[in-house]
């Protein structure tokens, strides 16, 4: 009854009368009033005016399904969306869903996730409702050593579109962290299940801090949320149903590889480029400058001998940031 409701008080122009509401849904007066407020339980504000009827005047900012299915406007990526209240992390729940067999562009958002994580098993942790906490299943017709590319065309797209919603001059911490000054404001981590030389399905999740006010001690030093940065609060649904769109396209247009250009794009937000790195070789720490993003998103570190050193993955320090 809610989403009926909701779709013809969407499309509506102005106010529309109980009795219509009503004889459009085959339903009694009651039951209407019933779903009336069940919307504004949900956050929905919808004006009553005597004699003339309802009519929808705002939207929830927390996360809603029907307020996110309404911004929606992607051909692929959450096709299929799956906003669940509360889940340990929404990567393992997709990745579950994946060896069932969803479909390609399956989103899960949640509004708590209570064993998130993070790159080299650190956790994702956060409030309800505080912040965005999403994963996308893709199905790439496509080799295990071709995924590299998904990571950065995610935090690039990601960076981008943040950037252009909130004003803010975020960078990217190669090769994921979407970075505010020295501070994260978004993760992403990637997973992959193959078999031989085929991938069966890729999940890539993604963190942005939006609401959240305090991070735990260990993190407090090197973390931000769009709400401290600019003290705004921001509606979620309209936020990711933006950057879902905006991924989709990078996908799309890039075909899921990295391009020359795209790699132009990358490095000029690369806030890692020109700063003294250290990264680990085996055991060994191993300090120098990143002065290149190369053709395949890894980035070039000159050592103090003069010689150039790639890194493909693995932890890596920025001097100035973390």
């Amino acid at each position: 009854m809610k989403k009926s409701i909701f779709d013809i008080l969407a499309g509506a122009e102005s106010y529309i009368s109980g009795q219509a509401l009503a004889q459009r849904l085959g339903v009694s007066r009651q039951a209407v009033w019933k779903g009336i407020k069940a919307l504004r339980d949900d956050g929905f504000v919808i004006d009553s005016v005597t004699n003339k009827g309802y009519k929808l005047s705002g939207m929830p900012t927390d996360l809603n399904e029907l307020s996110l299915r309404y911004y929606l406007k992607t051909k692929t990526l959450g096709k299929n969306l799956i906003v669940l209240d509360s889940v340990g992390s929404t990567n393992d729940y997709l990745k579950h869903l994946g060896s069932e067999g969803c479909e390609n562009g399956t989103v899960v958002v949640t509004h708590e996730q209570t064993k998130g994580k993070g790159r080299l098993g650190r956790s994702w942790t956060s409030e309800r409702d505080d912040n965005l906490t999403f994963s996308i299943l893709l199905r790439p017709r496509m080799a295990p050593k071709d995924m590299v590319d998904i990571t950065p065309l995610t935090g690039l797209a990601i960076c981008q579109a943040l950037r252009d919603y909130t004003g803010l001059d975020l960078k990217i911490k190669w090769p994921n962290d979407i970075i505010l000054g020295k501070k994260k404001l978004v993760g992403i981590l990637t997973e992959m299940s193959a078999e031989f030389d085929a991938v069966e399905y890729i999940v890539t999740g993604i963190g942005i801090n939006v609401d959240q006010t305090t991070f735990p001690d260990e993190i407090s030093h090197k973390a931000t949320s769009l709400l401290i940065a600019t003290g705004r609060h921001y509606d979620k649904n309209r936020l990711l149903a933006g950057l879902l769109g905006r991924i989709e396209e990078a996908f799309v247009r890039s075909n899921l590889a990295l391009s020359a250009e795209t790699i132009s794009e990358y490095k000029k937000l690369c806030a890692s480029i020109g700063k003294s790195v250290t990264f680990k070789s085996g055991t060994r720490s191993i300090s120098g400058v990143a002065v290149d993003i190369d053709e395949d998103g890894a980035l070039k570190v000159m050592l103090s001998d003069g010689s150039l050193r790639t890194v493909n993955a693995g932890e890596v320090t920025v001097q100035g940031i973390y």
